[in-house]
């Protein structure tokens, strides 16, 4: 504020001297609520004028400096004298407006949250009334109580204190004045305090959550005395977590949901597969018996089964999916937001109203890995929001062995990550299992309302170890002894009822005998239970098929060119980067057969080909639209307003839909994300890209217990492309290898499939056959990075045009194949090299045989086309990867099977090393001259 107008103002207020502290005080209120303060001071402030524009309340800080200096400079400016300091009485209502603020800021720090009084709360002298200049002496004044939802304007101090700690401080700690949009704080403060976070409830309700604390105890106590020391992961301690879940679907219901997507990891998850999602008890008593199905591939530990049903409720039968989840913890995550993704984009919900993903985390895992910091951080995103998620900490306050929170986390919680996007968060103590129902209830409300993230921390234990051959005792003495007299959350919820007159005790204790015959009968126990009809994709077209399916693959060559002029064909005001456009001129030669295609247009034909199919395609990576290396430019950036245009999204009316994102700067959680998208929509095809495809190593975990063993362990099915870019360029260790040797040790049981294409065509071809094909299989894509503007490395429509993918490339010069003496095979990029050198060398002995498909291993083909070369005795494998790496040790029993008998097989390629490449570019050219020459010369 310019100085001259400061003085003005100043001259005719009451912000001067002795007042200055006061009225910090009052406009620290009045920023929190202006309709806190008296009227006569909400027209001061709202009167603050502006400087350029911005109102003085937008920045307390500065405006808190501006006090200072003007009282200090109050006399050098001649302002008028200021005026009596304020009353005694309204400094005290603002010290009340201050102790609100108090308790929604840290009333969760008092809670009364742990079931087993552990905790050791820190003070916290904010919550304190001397700390605000009050105390019992004042509890018969009456204050305005600003904002307090309470539905009163006034209260005295005592009725407010108790109200306060009863709304603050009991078995619910609501923390929510980190959120910074307005709006979302006043909904919440409404919804917390004109109940005082205890809303009445009915006694139907109060008897589903006894039933469903019945079916949680009942379901752990039948399995620990049927299968005494077998592994559960029992949910003992944290039962609330069923009548939690049920209430959850029972109100998304209600509200219009029409699917339920779950991710947990596995404490009690046998018991939400019997309790909530209705698995027959007898088919996991059978499990537990060692009893499977042979049909089922390798199988997986039953506390990772997924599961599927539908649920009934007030709005209609919705359908469950819990998602199958292997032992790294908080990997399911993303898979669940992806499988969401697909849901909503099919049902037309991009709001979320219609799927709601649910996460279900331990305490030491969301604080721990980091896949749930990438996961947060991907869920407003464009390419990956779902409409927020409602996310369930089962906190039973021990990781494996480990219970001290210092060992375990640097935050006071565990939930303290979700800060990062504003979620709210709702601790809650598992034992008051009313409480437990209040915040689900209004964690749904708030993700149906304001589309984010909410987070439950239900606070309970573990009654017995990790697993149920662990001794807790060793490691948790003390915690162990308390637990050891603590009731059950069923018992102490029956208790209560029968105190309050709700229900008697013999009508609980015949909940209990009811539950337990229904087991022994081994019938379904959940009562909301149905049949599936809810869910909306069919898996059918793709199952039962191998390989050698047909399908219609052929395009017509007129076809590709009106798309190609089609994908050329950009609107005037779309000014293209000098680059780019330069780019875009080389297409339309392609287009008009003036020019051989190159990689990235025969790439974008290919996505043409398929959207015009009305097929649907999905592409995500860190630089997917333009492409790492700057040869795809699917989107284009208008120079003049930086708007984008998407040719593919032009094909034609009616075509299938295309999305391209850049995705946030991950590997793990958008890979994860991608993973769970495909396995819930087989119609799209859909691609992740790795930045590099070094980069891929961060998300190993996704390979491993997804993409390579998902069909094996579970039976899902996956069409996920993968796209890593390899090849060694003289770029370093971490800018080389995709690490092609560690998807090749994974094959097996035809798991996924793994190509290197190394022309145009075959990018076209094979992204075609894995979008029409009709059977669903990962694939696994080396692909390049130099040879996406290689001179030799084209290709013609009429290559296109015919459909077909290469498995196997033969000869391309023309040998007289009698007079070969020796034949190379290869893959990728070495391919070039070895040709280019051949020629320069005139060689005519050599021939070069390149394998585009390494698994399934094309055997017939490679027969076929290596027929003219029987007589030939000296065989080699040349690759650009060290010898520990790439193909060779994972796939040299499939060359031997193919080259003739009695003939050797040599390697050619840089020798073994720890690192997937050397980072100086002279020793990299002198590896490449020398794996090319020893591959090509016959001694």
């Amino acid at each position: 504020m310019q100085e001259s107008v400061m003085q003005a103002w100043w001259a005719s207020s009451h912000f001067a001297g002795g007042n200055t502290a006061y009225v910090e005080e009052m406009y620290e209120a009045y920023l929190e609520d202006p309709q806190s303060v008296a009227d006569e001071w909400k027209q001061i402030f709202d009167g603050l004028p502006k400087v350029d524009g911005v109102e003085l309340d937008t920045n307390h800080s500065q405006i808190r400096d501006q006090f200072r200096t003007l009282a200090a400079m109050g006399p050098a400016a001649k302002v008028v004298s200021a005026p009596a300091a304020a009353s005694g009485s309204d400094e005290k209502q603002v010290r009340v407006l201050q102790l609100i603020n108090a308790y929604r800021f840290r009333g969760h720090q008092h809670a009364n949250l742990d079931p087993l009084s552990l905790w050791k709360q820190p003070r916290v002298r904010d919550l304190e009334l001397s700390h605000h200049s009050l105390s019992e002496s004042d509890f018969d004044t009456v204050f305005n109580v600003g904002s307090y939802a309470i539905g009163k304007e006034s209260m005295t101090l005592g009725e407010l204190y108790k109200s306060l700690n009863r709304t603050y401080c009991g078995s619910i700690g609501a923390e929510y004045m980190h959120i910074t949009d307005t709006e979302q704080k006043r909904w919440l403060q409404q919804k917390i305090e004109s109940v005082q976070a205890k809303p009445e409830i009915t006694r139907e309700q109060k008897v589903s959550i006894l039933k469903g604390l019945v079916a949680a105890d009942g379901m752990e106590k039948y399995l620990g005395a049927k299968f005494p020391g077998a592994k559960r992961f029992s949910l003992e301690g944290g039962d609330s977590l069923i009548p939690m879940l049920k209430g959850l679907i029972t109100e998304a219901g209600a509200a219009g949901t029409k699917e339920v997507v779950i991710g947990m990891a596995h404490r009690g998850r046998l018991n939400v597969l019997v309790n909530v999602l209705g698995k027959n008890p007898s088919v996991l008593f059978d499990e537990f018996s060692g009893k499977h199905d042979d049909s089922l591939g390798a199988g997986d530990v039953k506390y990772h089964a997924g599961f599927s049903s539908d649920f009934a409720t007030p709005g209609g039968n919705v359908h469950l999916a819990l998602a199958f989840n292997p032992s790294h913890l908080e990997i399911v995550n993303p898979v669940v937001m992806g499988s969401v993704r697909a849901r909503l984009e099919r049902r037309d919900s991009m709001d979320g109203a219609a799927v709601l993903p649910v996460t279900i985390h331990g305490d030491s895992a969301i604080a721990g890995q980091g896949v749930v910091q990438e996961t947060f951080n991907m869920s407003q995103t464009r390419g990956f929001a779902v409409g927020g998620t409602v996310r369930i900490v089962v906190n039973n306050q021990v990781g494996f062995t480990t219970s001290k929170t210092e060992d375990t986390r640097s935050t006071q919680y565990c939930t303290d990550i979700a800060k990062m996007v504003q979620a709210p968060i709702f601790h809650v103590n598992s034992d008051d299992p009313e409480a437990v129902l209040f915040v689900t209830k209004l964690a749904l409300e708030y993700r149906n309302k304001f589309k984010r993230d909410v987070m439950i921390d239900l606070v309970c234990y573990r009654r017995h170890g990790h697993n149920e051959a662990d001794e807790p005792n060793a490691t948790q003495p003390l915690m162990y002894q308390k637990i050891k007299k603590h009731p059950v959350p069923r018992q102490i919820y029956a208790d209560q009822l029968a105190a309050e007159g709700t229900l008697k005790e013999h009508e609980a204790s015949k909940l209990i005998d009811e539950y337990r015959a229904a087991l022994d009968h081994g019938a379904c126990v959940v009562e909301e239970w149905r049949p599936m009809t809810e869910h909306s994709v069919d898996w059918r077209p793709y199952l039962g098929h191998d390989w050698t399916v047909p399908y219609e693959h052929a395009i017509a060559k007129d076809k590709l060119v009106e798309l190609a002029h089609r994908l050329v064909d950009i609107p005037e005001d779309v000014k293209l980067q000098s680059r780019v456009n330069k780019l875009y001129q080389d297409r339309k030669s392609m287009a008009n057969g003036e020019k051989m295609l190159d990689w990235g247009m025969a790439e974008n034909l290919a996505y043409a080909t398929i959207v015009d199919a009305g097929t649907d395609i999905r592409i995500t990576g860190q630089d997917s639209g333009r492409g790492t290396f700057f040869h795809r430019h699917a989107v284009l950036h208008n120079q003049k307003d930086a708007s984008t245009y998407m040719p593919l999204k032009n094909i034609r009316e009616g075509q299938g839909a295309i999305d391209i994102y850049d995705s946030v700067l991950s590997e793990e959680a958008v890979m994860a994300f991608e993973y769970g998208y495909a396995t819930a929509e087989p119609g799209c095809l859909t691609i992740w890209e790795a930045q590099f495809g070094d980069f891929a190593n961060g998300a190993q975990v996704v390979f491993d217990q997804f993409l390579s063993s998902g069909e094996a362990k579970w039976g899902r099915l996956c069409g996920l492309t993968v796209l890593l870019p390899h090849g060694y360029e003289g770029q370093g260790p971490e800018h080389s290898s995709a690490r092609l040797e560690r998807f090749l040790q994974s094959c097996a049981d035809h798991n996924w499939q793994v190509c290197i294409p190394s022309t145009p065509a075959q990018v076209f071809n094979m992204l075609r056959r894995q979008s029409i094909r009709p059977m669903r299989k990962p694939l696994i894509v080396m692909s390049p990075k130099s040879l996406l503007r290689h001179p030799l490395a084209v290709s013609s429509l009429d290559e296109l045009s015919d459909g077909v993918f290469h498995n196997v490339i033969g000869e391309q010069d023309d040998l007289n194949a009698k007079k070969v003496k020796r034949v190379v095979l290869c893959s990728g990029k070495v391919y070039y090299d070895l040709l280019e050198q051949r020629r320069k060398n005139e060689q005519t002995d050599v021939a070069l045989v390149r394998l585009e498909q390494l698994y399934p291993f094309p055997a017939e083909e490679c027969e076929k086309v290596l027929a003219p070369y029987k007589h030939v005795k000296d065989w080699v494998w040349c690759q650009e990867e060290p010898q520990n790496q790439g193909a060779w040790y994972s796939s040299q029993h499939h060359f031997w099977q193919v080259i003739p008998d009695g003939a050797k097989l040599r390697y050619a390629g840089r020798d073994a090393s720890a690192s997937p490449a050397v980072g100086y570019v002279s020793v990299h050219n002198q590896q490449q001259k020398a794996l090319v020459d020893d591959a090509l010369t016959i001694k």
